[in-house]
């Protein structure tokens, strides 16, 4: 069988091909998935995320308790304007 006979029986049966690519595709990404090293950066990066998380959330519990400050701090201040005794 020469190329050209190869290639037009080839051709005839792409659909065929193409179902076979799609097999060797998903055989070959399932063990790319399963290696140590995918796993290895995607805990890495799980990581990563998780100590960000944890950084945003003290950052914001800090913000928190300085806006209660503020807010605590002017009550305060209004209390006193408010109830200003005179020194007589």
């Amino acid at each position: 069988m020469r190329h050209e006979e190869f290639f037009d029986k080839c051709y005839e049966h792409k659909h065929v091909l193409l179902f076979g690519a799609g097999i060797a595709t998903a055989i070959v990404g399932k063990k790319i998935l399963e290696s140590k090293a995918v796993k290895d950066a995607a805990t890495h990066g799980m990581a990563s995320i998780m100590s960000a998380r944890k950084d945003a959330e003290e950052c914001f519990q800090d913000m928190r308790e300085n806006a209660e400050d503020i807010m605590v701090d002017a009550h305060e201040e209004n209390k006193k304007e408010i109830y200003i005794e005179d020194k007589e």
